[in-house]
Order: structure tokens, then C-alpha cells, then sequence
């Protein structure tokens, strides 16, 4: 896209913001910040989204969201595999398909042409993104302007089979002890299942981010030049792949694994220990899936690494469409889906309109901290703020998945076997080639 096209979109889209901003500036708000008098009665609206059971209880209840403004909703859901797909297509259609769309935060500064700031609207509705934990907020943010809210967002943490680990590790130190004991006493189980595989979705950095941050290191220094090329973070990075290379406490298979992958290697009992999302934990007994039991299954925090824990957050953000012609009842639909009273009952209530929800996921501060919320969830919630205390993001730039996918080459040929601290200079000199072609490294 030219940078005049993009500038007019930008443009104009603040133009419709400007225009949001004054339908009703000194109007009094209603339930969950709406606007009274149901001023877009009669709109429909179109949501893209990911598929997921937490998406499933919010789209289960809009019909409190029609009762309260007259707006109509059409979800389209759509697997994560496939979702980037979508969102690229609708933001090069131009054409105001979907009003509101989900993605993934590291997807935003690439499409922040076409996703309208809510700043403005936030500030006339008495709505603040100290709501959420700070990385959680960041996760919508782009270039100083909040993009949307980050209503699907995820801490990591470890699980671990209690029935064979009755004291989990606090520090990747204790993990490498209790794999190597663990070897010795159930060998046919593995102790840690990984996942350094370069799946193009950059998932192998999610645990390496975890040893660099802790280290004192970071992914760019304050000119764009790449900064893991630090001893700090080289000793880190070299420390991470030898959980598999020298250590030898991963699953054999984890240098093929995703996410995924490892997922099922600890939902079949192959695996003993796992690093991951928080929103994994019902899967991983649900016996429909899962050889696990319930009471087979632990959580704590993600190990500290050299004394620190720093580790890395993940969101999926809701936005508004520049494209479309209904960006008011758009921004009276954000309000409704992120109020924080839905988020708590989407984790607390099993069934919603006769149909099983299963979600632990929740984006409040004052969800997470909730009695109620955690007793419906095993404390999974206060493990995963206690997480979020010292968290972080990807970077937030356009050029970040092409230097993610460099990194992540690099991760994976080390797991393998390469030299780590030369591929790690290659990927550097890489990535600074790719942002000096961009214009941030002079």
C-alpha cells in the first residue's frame, strides 16, 4: 500500500472517530458504558473471530447487547490457523466485510492502517486500559494509539503431572534436576515436552523470550539493532537449547513439536512437565481429549531463570474496521463484549443459553484477583497474575514477523544441533538488514 493510501485511511478513519466522539459527547452512559436511547437500532453488525469456547459464551449472550441497543450481531468464526489468512484478505478487500475483527497483537502494526484508534472514545465513555495488566494492555497498542481491547489474552505457565512430580520446580535449574530424575524413575515418560519447530508462526521464541528477558536482555537495543547478540543473551539463548542438546530433559520428538504437538505429547502421558498458555489447563484433562485425570494435573508459575522471572504474554485484540460504514454501533459493540462483569461470568458459569462453556480465560485485573473466579478455576487466575507481574510482549512493529521468522530459523537449526552463538550473529546481521531496508536503522 502507497503511502498516501495509507495516510487518507488513517485519515479518515480518525475523521470517523472525531465523528463517534461527538454523537454524544455530553450524554449521560448507560449499562456497560452504552449510549441510551439506542441510537443504532436497527444495524447489524459483522464479527470476525477466532474459534474458541471463550468466544462462544460472549456470542451466546449478545442478545443482552441487542435488548440494550437494538444492534444486531452475525459472528463468523474462524479456526486460528487460518485466521491471519482472513484478516489479510479483509484488510486488502477494503470493503467493510466484518465491522469488528480479531487477531492476533503481534498482526496489529502490520494492518494498524486500517484498525481505528479508540483513544478518544475511551476518554468520552470513562472506559481505561489500566483495567487490564500491563502487557495485556500494550498487546492493543500501536505507535501511542489503543487499537482496540484485548478480550482473548494469555499468560504462561508450567503444568505438570503431580501424580509423578509431587514438588513442581520453581527454577529452569530445578526443571533440569527433576527431567533428569525423572528419566531415572518413569523412563518411559519424558520430562519436558518443548517445542522448538520454525511452524512460520514463531512459537519456538515463546520460552526462548522467558531466558532472555530474565537475563537482562532483549530482542532490539533503543536503535533497532538487534540485541540478542549480548553475552547476557547469548549465554540465555544457549542455556534454553541446551534443555534439549546438552541437558536432554525434552521429549526426543520436540524439535518437530508446535505447540501443538507438545500439547498432545503431555494430554497422552508422554510428557511430564510442559511450558504453555494458561487456556490450555481444561483440555488437558477433558476426557475427551486427554488420558489425564483432573487431579493428575498441576500448574505454578513459570521457572525463574538466573533468579528472575520475566516471562512472555500473548493477547488477541478486538478492533474496529476503518472499512466499515457502521463504526458507532461497532464501538457500542466493543464496549458490551470487553465490560468487565461479562468477562467474570464467562469464567464462572458452565452453561450458557443450554450449552457447555469451558473457559478459564479472563483480561480484568479484577478478574483475575477474584475469589470467585478462582475457585471456579483451581486458582489458575492468581498463578497467572502472579505470572503477569513481570511480562512482556513481542515487538510492536510492522517489520517483526519477518525478523520473527529469522529468529526462529535460527532457534530451531541450534535445537538441531547448530552452533548457537553464530546463528544467532547471522539472524542479527539479518535482522539488520531487513529494518535498514526499512528505515529504522540508519
Amino acid at each position: 500500500m502507497s503511502l498516501s493510501v495509507r495516510n487518507l485511511i488513517s485519515a479518515t478513519a480518525l475523521a470517523c472517530v472525531a465523528a463517534m466522539s461527538g454523537f454524544s459527547a455530553s450524554a449521560e452512559t448507560i449499562k456497560h458504558n452504552l449510549l441510551p436511547g439506542k441510537p443504532f437500532a436497527g444495524t447489524t453488525l459483522n464479527i470476525l473471530s477466532v474459534v474458541t469456547p471463550q468466544f462462544d459464551g460472549l456470542m451466546l449472550r449478545d442478545d443482552e447487547f441487542t435488548e440494550l441497543t437494538g444492534i444486531e450481531t452475525e459472528w463468523t468464526f474462524i479456526p486460528f490457523v487460518s485466521l491471519q489468512e482472513k484478516l489479510v484478505a479483509e484488510g486488502l478487500a477494503a470493503d467493510g466485510t466484518f465491522d469488528v475483527v480479531n487477531y492476533l497483537d503481534s498482526w496489529g502494526p502490520a494492518n494498524s492502517h486500517w484498525l481505528v484508534p479508540i483513544d478518544e472514545l475511551m476518554s468520552r465513555d470513562g472506559i481505561s486500559m489500566e483495567r487490564y495488566p500491563a502487557a495485556f494492555a500494550r498487546s492493543a497498542q500501536f505507535e501511542g494509539a489503543t487499537l482496540g481491547f484485548p478480550l482473548r489474552a494469555h499468560p504462561q505457565l508450567l503444568f505438570y503431572r503431580k501424580d509423578l512430580i509431587p514438588e513442581p520446580p520453581r527454577t529452569w535449574a530445578e526443571v533440569i534436576e527433576v527431567g533428569k530424575a525423572l528419566k531415572e524413575s518413569n523412563p518411559d515418560v519424558a520430562p519436558l515436552a518443548m517445542y522448538f519447530n520454525n511452524d512460520g508462526n514463531r512459537q519456538n521464541l515463546f520460552i526462548w523470550l522467558n531466558f532472555i528477558w530474565a537475563a537482562g536482555g532483549d530482542i532490539f537495543n533503543d536503535d533497532w539493532t538487534a540485541a540478542w547478540t549480548s553475552e547476557e543473551a547469548l549465554e540465555a539463548t544457549e542455556d534454553y537449547i541446551a534443555l534439549h542438546t546438552v541437558h536432554e530433559v525434552t521429549n526426543p520428538n520436540s524439535l518437530s513439536f508446535v505447540e501443538q504437538d507438545a500439547r498432545q505429547s503431555f494430554m497422552q502421558g508422554n510428557s511430564a512437565m510442559i511450558p504453555v498458555w494458561w487456556w490450555a489447563y481444561s483440555g488437558f484433562y477433558n476426557p475427551e481429549a486427554s488420558t489425564l485425570t483432573k487431579d493428575q494435573v498441576g500448574f505454578v508459575g513459570m521457572p525463574s531463570y538466573m533468579g528472575t522471572t520475566k516471562t512472555y504474554a500473548i493477547s488477541m485484540p478486538f478492533s474496529i474496521s476503518a472499512y466499515s460504514d457502521k463504526q458507532g454501533a461497532a464501538w457500542e459493540f466493543l464496549k458490551w463484549l470487553s465490560n468487565p462483569d461479562m468477562d467474570r461470568a464467562n469464567a464462572i458459569e458452565r452453561e450458557v443459553m443450554g450449552k457447555t462453556i469451558v473457559n478459564n480465560v479472563v483480561t480484568h485485573i479484577s478478574s483475575l484477583t477474584d475469589p470467585d473466579v478462582n475457585a471456579a478455576n483451581d486458582g489458575i487466575q492468581a498463578a497467572a497474575w502472579e505470572s503477569l507481574q513481570q511480562s512482556d510482549i513481542m515487538p510492536q512493529i510492522a517489520e517483526w514477523p519477518e525478523v520473527g521468522d529469522v529468529l526462529s530459523a535460527a532457534i530451531a537449526r541450534a535445537a538441531a544441533g547448530g552452533d548457537v552463538r553464530e546463528l544467532m550473529m547471522e539472524a542479527a546481521e539479518q535482522s539488520d538488514r531487513i529494518l535498514r531496508r526499512a528505515g529504522r536503522i540508519e
